[in-house]
This record gives structure tokens, C-alpha cells and sequence, in this order.
């Protein structure tokens, strides 16, 4: 049978994929999240949106979505697919490690924000069992938005990820229970013990499979060559995953996550990880849109007053609850309060534990309804959230930090990632002090548990520069990966104080020749030192000594060096650096 171009499935297709194609470009050219514009794009096609003129105007047929029910396990699938991407980035040790932060701030959270919103709702007039469902509802945190923004690492993404684990693990008792409290009976604890049995085997079942099978599977994928065969595997091992929790009552992301731990112990883990991004960024994406179709701005605009105060409210008392947690465990401010700030808004999951609350009878279909809505506008401010919690979180962290001036002579330090972490550990190794100061107080909070001497602060803020004294300082050492900021501040500090070492991080050659036109005195390019670092390995496996190899190492950095300062100092006639520098470049 042909294939009708008219179909509503084609139709709706092409509305997706045309909003993808809009949304995260125009987005990123504003520096915004497409966060935000996939659920706006999803309220303006939705039903409540320009799906109410399609009766009036049938061309609007065509950029607008017919069936929102058609395109939910699209949404989930996105759903399924970012845990699976989490997975990837851990490891059984680590979350091991991570399990009394899980059941126990996790847990806290979870279980003491659904306590105070469902204290609220009663003294509001709600009753107590209605109170109960959208109290458990709203007290969860979106796993979809929140982690792609905080990673599961850091002083804000581990606490933020092991909280959202517990949610995602209390989903289906949470459901449970909502059916018992429902129905009037006490909680059918048979059939929710056989179903922690169950699941407690088939996750048991799927490590061990991922243990012996993945590797097997993925060795096979990789001796064809063919990246569809890749890609076929890697979403049969988490689909077959997230399948097989679903079928004994467990939510899918659990099987997804499980899927992701078992390939990232195996060599594949890069390669599932790049060949999946596109389908689960994209994927994702229809998640958001459906989030948006639910949002009836006709309803928003009659009562924006009765929502702007739900919504502030329910943040309010999550903030309260999750930054008090963070302190007890001993979490610093700055990085409580962003936290607590970031897990303000409710969850996809909400959407869920709201419909399993109104079909037991425990709220209203408009009560639902208008919960929904909170929901969504929820999930649309989170991007915002994430900005405010990082400022306030910084600005606290500051008002509690000592000032940033060093005691002694010392060499100065900033940015202190990886490369700014290797710089302060050859440092250290050989008896230097220093001092480094980093605007990312998540990084920051890191570096102190491992005892490194980082402060807080902006490097771009001419207060900050000014109280490092620079002028008393051996040498300056810019890691930070922001080449315009980088050459503003090395051009700064060189008319500043003159004699000073200022050693710079460049991306590349002409990163490199604009840093020494600032005042540098050594630039650092990543390209031309990655490149000398493989020459000197392919030489040392080939058989030449090390000693000459190192010699002749050391002669290509020093004329290599030479020539990008020459090439730097040609001020004049740009047209002539510019030739000179194509000079250096690697050919393809």
C-alpha cells in the first residue's frame, strides 16, 4: 500500500522534526536553552494552541500536532535513552559509594518536601488523601532536565543525582501506595513484596547478562565495521533492559540505567555514547513538546495569580528543604543553595504520580488538571532556576570566603581544571607555592576536599585581579578556557606589572601568536603539544632512545615556539601573520 503523504503520523513528523531544527539552533544563537523553546514550541502546536483554529483554518493542519498521544512513547523513549547516557558516566564503584547519599538525603528529601506541601495543601482546604497523592507528586524532581545540567558529578551533581535516583527508584511504591490509599484498603503489601522480588532477580538477571553477554555482543558489532550495527545493539541492550523492569513492575529507567552501567565496564562505552547522542538528544526534544502541549494558556491567562503562587510555593518549601539537608551532610552553601534552587521545580514524573492520583480517586480530574499546568510552567523555568542557583550559589559562597590574597610570594593560578589541577601538581612536586582561584564553585568544592589551596572567584571581575597582588607574585598561569578572556586579562596584567612570568593556555596557533601580541610570555598551544606528545610515544614504541627522543622533543617545542612569537610580533602586516601562521598549522 502506498504511503500517504497526508497521514497524521507524517504530518506530525514533520512538525517535530521541523521544531528541532528551529528550536536548538535559534536557541544556541541567543545563548538560551532549548529547554525552553521545545515546551513553547509544544504549547503554541499543541491542542491549546494553534490545534484550536485547525477546525477554522485547515491549513494549520500542517504545523500542528493532531494526536499528542501518538508521540507520548517517543517521549518516553527520551526518557529511557538519558538514563541510559547516565549509566554511561558511572560505575558500579562509584554508585555503590554513593548509596547513603541516596536512601538517606535521597530519601529525606523525597519523603520531608511531600510532608510540608501536603501540610500546605490542608491548611489550604485540600483533603488529607488529596493532599497525600500531590504531596508525593510535587516533591519530585525532573531526572530529564536537571542532570544534562549538572552532570553526576561535583559538588552539585552527585547530591542532585542521587536524590533523583531515589525518586526514580520510589516511582512504582509511590504508585502503590496511592492505589491502597484510594481504594479505602491497607496497602497490598504481598503484592509489593512479590514486586521488589521480582525485580530485585530481573536486575540480578540483567547484570549478569551485561557482564557476560555485552561484551560478546558489542565484539561483533565492532568486527563488522558497520555503525548501524552498532547502534542496533546498543538500543536492543537498553530497550531489552528497560523491557524487561517493565514487565515485573519497575519503571523502564531503571532498566535503562542498568543497561548503561553494564556497557560502561566494557572498551565500547565511548563508542555507544557518541552513535546514541543524536537520538537522544532529539528524543528528548519530543518529551519537552509534549510537556508544552499540555499547558493551556487560556487557563494560564484566567488564573496566573492561583499559579504563580503554586508555583512559588512548591519551589519555595523544596529549596528550604533539600538546601537544609545538604548542609546537615555537610555540602558547602553556595553549592546547597544551587542545588536546592535546581530541584525546586516538579518532574516529568509528576505528570504520572498526578494521574495515578486522580484515577484512584484521590483528587479531582481539575485538581489534576490544574497541577498539570503547574508542572509544565515548572519544568519551562527550570533552565531559569539553574542560572539564578549558580549566582546566588556563588554570590553566598563569596560572602563566606576569606579574602583572595596571598601570604607570600607565590605563583598565581587561574582556572583550575584539569589542566590548572596538572599545573598545581608539578607545583606542589617540586616545592612551589601557589595559589588558584576558579569561578566554578562546583569545581571549587571539589578541589578543597582534596586539599588543594583553590579560592573562589571571577577572573573576570577587575576586583578579584586586583587583590592577588600580582605585583608581589613569582608568575601568572591562565588555564581558563576562554581565549577572550584569556588575552583581555593578559594584556591587562602585563601593562600592569612588566616583569611578570605570564604563562597562557592557548586553544591554538593563533590563540597562540594573539596571546604573545597581549604581553605572554610563554603560549601553551593544545593542538601543537598534543601532537609532540604522540610524536614522543610513536618514537619511545618504535625503539629510539628515550634521551634523544626527548632532546629532539624539546628542539621542535623551542622552534615551534620561535616562530608562533614571530609570527605574534607581526602586528603590522597582518596579512603576513596570517601566512606565516598557515605555515605552522598541521596539514590534512
Amino acid at each position: 500500500m502506498a504511503f500517504a503523504l497526508t497521514s497524521t503520523g507524517f504530518s506530525d513528523a514533520l512538525v517535530i522534526l521541523g521544531a528541532a531544527g528551529i528550536v536548538i539552533p535559534a536557541f544556541a544563537r541567543f545563548r538560551v536553552n532549548p529547554v525552553i523553546g521545545f515546551i513553547l514550541v509544544g504549547a503554541l502546536v499543541g491542542p491549546f494552541g494553534l490545534g484550536r483554529l485547525v477546525p477554522d483554518h485547515r491549513w494549520l493542519y500542517y504545523f500542528t500536532i493532531s494526536d499528542p498521544h501518538a508521540i507520548e512513547p517517543f517521549a518516553e523513549l527520551g526518557i529511557v535513552l538519558l538514563l541510559f547516557a547516565i549509566g554511561l558516566e558511572l560505575s558500579f564503584r562509584r554508585l555503590w559509594g554513593m548509596r547513603a547519599l541516596v536512601f538517606g538525603v535521597g530519601a529525606s528529601e523525597l519523603f520531608g518536601s511531600a510532608v510540608l506541601i501536603a501540610l500546605a495543601l490542608l491548611a489550604f482546604g485540600q483533603p488529607w488523601t488529596g493532599a497525600f497523592g500531590l504531596g508525593l507528586a510535587l516533591a519530585l524532581s525532573s531526572t530529564a532536565l536537571v542532570l544534562p545540567m549538572t552532570g553526576t558529578q561535583g559538588a552539585v551533581g552527585r547530591p542532585a543525582f542521587a536524590m533523583l535516583l531515589f525518586e526514580d527508584l520510589a516511582l512504582v511504591p509511590i504508585i502503590f501506595l496511592l492505589g491502597a490509599v484510594g481504594t479505602g484498603q491497607d496497602p497490598n503489601l504481598a503484592a509489593l513484596g512479590t514486586t521488589a522480588a521480582a525485580g530485585v532477580a530481573v536486575v540480578a538477571a540483567l547484570l549478569i547478562a551485561g557482564r557476560f553477554l555485552l561484551p560478546r555482543l558489542f565484539a561483533q558489532a565492532a568486527r563488522a565495521k558497520n555503525p548501524e550495527l552498532f547502534l542496533a545493539a546498543s538500543l536492543v541492550a537498553v530497550i531489552a533492559a528497560s523491557l524487561a523492569t517493565s514487565a515485573v513492575g519497575l519503571s523502564p529507567i531503571v532498566g535503562a540505567l542498568i543497561a548503561g552501567l553494564s556497557i560502561a565496564e566494557t572498551e565500547y562505552r565511548g563508542e555507544v555514547e557518541s552513535i546514541t547522542a543524536p537520538f537522544r538528544g532529539l528524543a528528548l526534544g519530543v518529551f519537552l513538546i509534549t510537556v508544552g502541549m499540555s499547558i493551556d494558556l487560556a487557563l494560564v491567562a484566567a488564573n496566573w495569580p492561583t499559579l504563580v503562587a503554586a508555583i512559588v510555593g512548591v519551589m519555595l518549601v523544596k529549596t528550604l528543604v533539600t538546601f537544609a539537608l545538604l548542609r546537615l551532610a555537610g555540602s558547602a552553601r553556595g553549592a546547597s543553595l544551587q542545588t536546592g534552587i535546581l530541584m525546586a521545580s516538579p518532574s516529568e514524573t509528576t505528570l504520572i504520580v498526578l494521574a495515578a492520583a486522580a484515577q484512584a480517586g484521590l483528587i479531582r480530574t481539575e485538581t489534576a488538571a490544574f497541577w498539570q499546568i503547574v508542572t509544565a510552567l515548572g519544568l519551562t523555568l527550570t533552565p531559569l532556576l539553574a542560572r539564578v542557583g549558580r549566582d546566588l550559589g556563588r554570590r553566598l559562597e563569596r560572602t563566606v570566603e576569606e579574602p583572595i590574597e596571598p601570604t607570600s610570594p607565590g605563583t598565581v593560578i587561574i582556572g583550575f581544571g584539569r589542566v590548572g589541577q596538572m599545573v598545581a601538581d608539578m607545583l606542589k612536586a617540586h616545592g612551589k607555592p601557589y595559589i588558584a582561584i576558579e569561578s566554578d564553585i562546583d569545581a571549587v568544592a571539589a578541589a578543597r576536599k582534596q586539599g588543594y589551596p583553590v579560592k573562589f572567584g571571577d577572573a573576570s571581575r577587575a576586583d578579584i585581579i586586583d587583590r592577588l597582588r600580582l605585583g608581589h607574585a613569582d608568575a601568572l598561569i591562565l588555564t581558563m578556557d576562554d581565549p577572550v578572556l584569556s588575552v583581555n586579562l593578559t594584556r591587562r596584567v602585563r601593562g600592569w606589572v612588566p616583569d611578570l612570568t605570564i604563562v597562557a593556555r592557548a586553544r591554538d596557533i593563533d590563540h597562540a601568536a594573539e596571546l604573545y601580541r597581549a604581553g605572554a610570555t610563554d603560549a601553551v598551544p593544545e593542538t601543537l603539544e598534543s601532537s609532540l606528545q604522540l610524536s614522543e610515544a610513536v618514537l619511545v614504541d618504535l625503539g629510539v632512545a628515550m634521551g634523544p627522543v626527548i632532546a629532539s622533543i624539546h628542539e621542535k617545542r623551542d622552534e615551534l615556539r620561535r616562530e608562533i612569537k614571530q609570527a605574534g610580533e607581526l602586528d603590522r602586516d597582518p596579512r603576513l601573520a596570517r601566512t606565516r601562521l598557515s605555515e605552522l598549522k598541521p596539514q590534512p
